[in-house]
């Protein structure tokens, strides 16, 4: 069997009502739309499983990857876990427009629901408008009676949390609690491999048909989070040449890296796969078995669990979130 090495997979871009161009402009995808509002980086959520782009495996799916290499690709423990299925989705977001706001259940409401699992992410802000805001959380404290109430007056905005956002800005999203991305903002989303999603409010939006998008009002009411919190923006540190760490939660634990010279990577007391989400510059991946890859601005890349020893060598400045399973 020939050795695994750092895998591209081909982005699964999604139109959206709300959706834009900063995908195509900024982070290079390869589309002619002007309305797309997701890019799919590595997914295993049924009906978009990722496919290799790069090296002898391309056009394998990222499940028949994983039946293949099981803990060599995801690590052992995370395949004792999860199987042939993948832990995380992974994606960046252009809301061109405002999202609707949304809640997503936790494990135990999702598996009696939907058969499912729940839904943690966590956001990244890429870029921004100058006034761009989103919502997460809420303002005051408030009760399912409370919330209900300002839901039919058409006064939600009053009860929910709205924050301006710079570069740089992290939000971790528990399952429970209430978001919403506002418009101008490009980020990058990682995320439980889940597609559960409670719609609570449109805006009064409606198709091109005139139809509203359909709303999840007493499928909510359960999987809210109703408590106030003093501060939903997630603070850390980041230092130039040194791994930071920005979320350290049971589904996902993410650092950021600004590097401008070389920094070698152990993995050795790392039990999973490694993903870099690439959101600024460029640079080269060299394996201790001399695999060399490019990575540039918009990619995401997957590195095998088997991987234990790994050069990242940045032209100029670069920047990466990297995603694993702790």
């Amino acid at each position: 069997m020939n050795d695994l090495y750092p895998l591209k997979f081909k982005p699964i871009l999604k139109e959206t009502i709300w959706g834009g161009s900063k995908l195509k402009n900024r982070l290079n995808k390869k589309t002619l739309s002007d309305k797309v509002g997701e890019s799919w980086e590595i997914s295993c959520v049924e009906d978009n499983i990722s496919i290799v782009s790069n090296g002898f495996l391309t056009n394998n799916s990222l499940v028949e990857l994983i039946e293949i290499y099981m803990g060599d690709l995801v690590g052992e423990k995370v395949y004792e876990k999860f199987g042939t299925g993948f832990p995380l989705l992974i994606k960046f977001i252009d809301a061109n427009d405002v999202l609707s706001i949304q809640v997503h259940p936790d494990d135990k409401l999702a598996i009696e629901r939907h058969q499912s699992n729940g839904k943690t992410e966590m956001w990244y802000i890429l870029e921004n408008d100058p006034d761009s805001e989103l919502i997460c959380g809420f303002n005051t404290r408030v009760d399912k009676e409370t919330y209900l109430k300002r839901l039919n007056e058409n006064k939600l905005n009053r009860i929910l949390n709205f924050e301006k956002v710079q570069r740089g800005d992290v939000f971790f999203i528990p399952a429970g609690r209430v978001h919403a991305i506002g418009s101008g903002i490009l980020l990058a989303e990682i995320q439980q491999t889940s597609d559960m999603t409670y719609r609570i409010f449109d805006w009064n939006r409606t198709d091109s048909d005139g139809n509203p998008r359909e709303l999840h009002t007493e499928l909510a009411l359960d999987a809210i989070d109703y408590k106030y919190y003093e501060n939903y923006k997630t603070t850390y540190i980041s230092t130039l040449n040194k791994t930071s760490n920005m979320v350290d939660c049971p589904y996902f634990f993410t650092n950021i890296l600004k590097f401008d010279q070389p920094i070698e990577k152990d993995y050795y007391l790392v039990d999973s796969f490694v993903i870099y989400l690439c959101i600024e510059g460029h640079f080269t991946i060299k394996t201790d078995k001399g695999i060399i890859e490019q990575v540039q601005k918009g990619e995401t890349v997957l590195i095998p669990a088997a991987l234990k020893n790994l050069s990242l060598i940045p032209e100029g400045n670069a920047e990466i979130i990297e995603v694993y399973i702790k």
